[in-house]
């Protein structure tokens, strides 16, 4: 009787203390809920108000045109959410915003994007290499886009399923978005690179669309001028090319001089072209060497040339084995004298300051010919931040690079803003 009675009043203990270890559980579950969302700042694209849990009224309101101005306290706003957790969305999460593309459309105002005449008798064209974080290369598109140009998209071979996935689902919401027909799997510095442009430059040829000029970007890049911007500058090129080209030092004449092959490599790129001992052959038809970067903005007859002419294609086959052959292959190509739109080769190198294709900003010359980066490096580039907006929209440059969100989400948000602001200027000015 003595040990039923201690038993059953054992159990009465436990039925007691199960119920308050529940309690104390979940009040610290969400004393850690309430700390984790202090520190976290959640990235969302413009014009999309869904977010997770209930954090849209704890954002900071960011003035855009305060960090124009470089505001202190703005910009030290923008420095407070850097130092928290950034969560940007993920790719599946393209794949639900896309699912229903008419609330898409209208959730993004694509819809709103109209063009002017000038523009829409001036269309464009546009080769976007990518191969991760799609909400980022769908906040490119939403910047870039009107209704009237194309845009092919290369997605790397060796991408994520949900990220394959996310593409194909964003391209379907438009009528003049669509994949490259031909897929590479896109290795470092190697002939890859290349091809994969190639391969998006022979479909935008082949379209309907009779664009004037080609753009190409990668997936942490950002546009600096609204469309209409764009299209003045461009028709001020009369038929020329805008793009990188420099004699190459004896460094990097190395790159082309001797043959290279793809190895394995214990790091991040895990494959890359290596130099080997067999020396090639100089280049056909009597090409002069010039390096650049891989960026370029083409003239549509200079896309025709490279891809139809002999010389072109022999230039192409003779790069295979080269490395990095996507940064000398335009640069040389644009300097022979039949080519449309040709920089003469006596005249002076085409250096990346004095090309308006990509602006970046490389950690070594920072303090000498532009101010130090506010953002991080990654492999001596600067990654911006907030604070060089202004200085990124008045350089004079029409494309920058890099730009990730998880650095700095506030300077994506405010060249969306400066971006959309100067669309509706233009279009207001030109109606």
């Amino acid at each position: 009787m003595i040990r039923r009675w201690s038993f059953l009043k054992k159990l009465k203990n436990k039925r007691t203390i199960f119920p308050f270890f529940i309690l104390i559980v979940c009040v610290l579950w969400l004393v850690h809920i309430k700390v984790v969302e202090k520190n976290t700042f959640y990235v969302e694209p413009y014009g999309i108000t869904s977010v997770p849990f209930n954090t849209q009224a704890d954002k900071p309101d960011i003035d855009c045109s305060a960090i124009y101005q470089l505001d202190p306290a703005e910009i030290g706003k923008s420095l407070e959410i850097r130092r928290k957790v950034i969560v940007d969305l993920e790719d599946d999460s393209i794949v639900k915003l896309t699912a229903d593309c008419q609330k898409y459309i209208e959730a993004r105002a694509y819809n709103d994007i109209t063009a002017s005449e000038e523009e829409r008798q001036f269309p464009l064209a546009y080769s976007l290499v990518v191969h991760k974080n799609m909400p980022m290369v769908e906040r490119i598109l939403r910047a870039i886009y009107a209704p009237h140009n194309i845009y092919c998209i290369h997605y790397d071979q060796k991408s994520s399923k949900s990220f394959i996935a996310a593409v194909k689902s964003l391209v379907k919401c438009f009528p003049n978005v669509f994949i490259a027909s031909k897929l590479e799997a896109v290795q470092y510095a190697h002939v890859t690179r290349l091809k994969a442009d190639l391969n998006c430059l022979s479909d935008l040829l082949h379209s309907d669309v009779q664009w004037k000029y080609v753009i190409n970007l990668c997936g942490q890049d950002f546009p600096l001028r609204s469309n209409y911007e764009l299209v003045s500058e461009l028709k001020k090129l009369n038929g020329a090319n805008m793009l990188e080209t420099s004699r190459p030092s004896e460094v990097k004449k190395k790159r082309f001089q001797f043959q290279h092959e793809l190895k394995d490599v214990p790091y991040e790129y895990q494959k890359i072209p290596v130099k080997t001992s067999h020396a090639k052959d100089p280049p056909p038809h009597g090409i002069e060497m010039f390096i650049g970067s891989a960026y370029f903005v083409l003239s549509r007859d200079l896309v025709s040339y490279a891809m139809n002419s002999q010389l072109a294609l022999d230039f192409l086959a003779w790069s295979t084995d080269t490395y990095s052959p996507d940064e000398h292959f335009w640069a040389s190509l644009v300097r022979v004298p039949e080519a449309p739109g040709t920089i003469p080769r006596s005249q002076p190198d085409v250096t990346d300051l004095m090309s308006k294709t990509r602006l970046v900003k490389w950690s070594y010359l920072e303090g000498n010919l532009y101010p130090s980066c506010t953002g991080t490096h990654m492999r001596s580039v600067c990654i911006y931040g907030a604070a060089e907006l202004r200085w990124l929209l008045n350089y004079g440059h029409w494309f920058a690079n890099k730009f990730d969100p998880k650095v700095d989400p506030v300077l994506i948000k405010c060249l969306e803003e400066k971006l959309e602001e100067k669309r509706k200027h233009w279009a207001k000015l030109v109606s």
